[in-house]
């Protein structure tokens, strides 16, 4: 009876939550590919959610195959001319089209109608997290706490910076701040970073440079890890409490900046992991977005939604890396053959996708190893 229970709540309280925000992900950023390949009228063949065995599909009038796929882990829209689903072309399949279906094949287009395409789907991702952002600010605004230091601990980086209490944050690296939250935001996410703090001191502002130390932290709903921290604290008082109403415009607005904020974030951070001024313990891979779509969806379907809109900036910038097989690969070659007036030798593409293939292998295996140990070390 307990085996079913914890299989009922791994299923109903961690794979359904993961699945419902992968999917919205991974099906927006295969829509992006999709709507521009047809208005450039390239042939799709077909068009999947997950990998594997085909669990059901159909065809649309124009002939793409729409599936969902056993492993939902993924996806891709696979063109006319492709070999597979990574869009690597087939020379055979394409040598043996007639001239008229050569024209829709996706090699056969102009090096910018392929660009193009291929940097759709991540363009979809950043503008799902914008829309998701814009449509939560228009409805519930944000509230928080005015960012007043009620008081700055003994050897924290907020005293070597600088900051006194009683100071009112109003800009981080030229960031506007309106609340706590946002304060504390990018101060998780810039462990060992300087910041400029700009700050109202009785009226006068002052320019200040603090850098967060890195402490193991509560993150989010339960999540530690190691993050930024200043050392103070906000002042509690219901008096400083304030609400932020958005109009569409101004929703709009504030959909873009939380998205570039994620972005800036990620960028710093893996940039930081790369020069090992950060650990690289924020990373992760399926079974991490797992645990944390369950504890995020714990508390209601709004979080959920918001995650989704994390989780696709992500993938946006992951798909963008500059790593044959993913889409940044594809537009670092399609960069090349807009210098050269000619493609790469299939040769050099065809070694660039086997090195691509093995990074991302490398990669994949080293996050789900982390979350294993980091399982097994919590179950401990």
């Amino acid at each position: 009876m307990d085996l079913l229970v914890a299989a009922y709540s791994l299923v109903v309280g961690t794979i359904v939550p993961f699945l419902f925000v992968l999917t919205i992900v991974v099906f927006f950023h295969e829509l992006g590919h999709f709507a521009v390949a047809r208005w450039c009228n390239v042939k799709v063949d077909a068009f999947a959610v997950g990998f594997g065995k085909e669990i059901f599909g159909w065809y649309d009038k124009k002939g793409t195959r729409w599936k969902l796929c056993m492993i939902p882990l993924g996806g891709y829209v696979k063109f006319a001319g492709d070999e597979n689903a990574a869009s690597v072309p087939s020379r055979e399949l394409i040598a043996s089209m007639s001239e008229e279906e050569r024209k829709t094949a996706f090699i056969a287009k102009a090096v910018w109608q392929r660009a193009a395409i291929v940097a759709a789907g991540p363009i979809a991702n950043f503008l799902l997290a914008i829309v998701i952002f814009a449509a939560l600010f228009a409805s519930a605004g944000k509230q928080g706490l005015v960012p007043v230091v009620d008081e700055v601990f003994p050897d924290g980086a907020a005293e070597r910076g600088g900051i006194h209490a009683g100071d009112i944050v109003k800009e981080i690296d030229g960031r506007e701040i309106h609340t706590f939250g946002e304060l504390r935001q990018i101060v998780l996410m810039n462990a060992n970073n300087p910041l400029v703090f700009e700050v109202d001191r009785g009226g006068k502002l002052v320019s200040l440079t603090v850098t967060p130390d890195a402490k193991e932290k509560e993150v989010f709903f339960g999540e530690r890890q190691m993050a930024g921290d200043i050392g103070l604290r906000g002042n509690a008082d219901p008096q400083n409490i304030i609400h932020i109403k958005y109009g569409p415009i101004g929703a709009l607005g504030e959909g873009v900046k939380e998205t570039y904020r994620i972005m800036d974030g990620t960028v710093s951070y893996i940039w930081g992991v790369i020069t090992q001024r950060q650990s690289a313990d924020q990373l992760g891979g399926p079974i991490r977005v797992a645990e944390i779509s369950g504890k995020v969806a714990d508390h209601g379907i709004i979080p959920l939604i918001s995650l989704a809109a994390v989780l696709s900036v992500s993938i946006g910038l992951i798909n963008l890396a500059p790593i044959p097989i993913l889409d940044g690969g594809h537009l670092v070659f399609f960069a090349a053959e807009a210098l050269r007036g000619k493609p790469l030798s299939e040769r050099v593409q065809d070694v660039g996708f086997r090195i691509g293939l093995g990074m991302v292998l490398m990669l994949m295996v080293f996050v789900t190893w982390r979350d294993i140990l980091r399982l097994v070390s919590n179950d401990s």
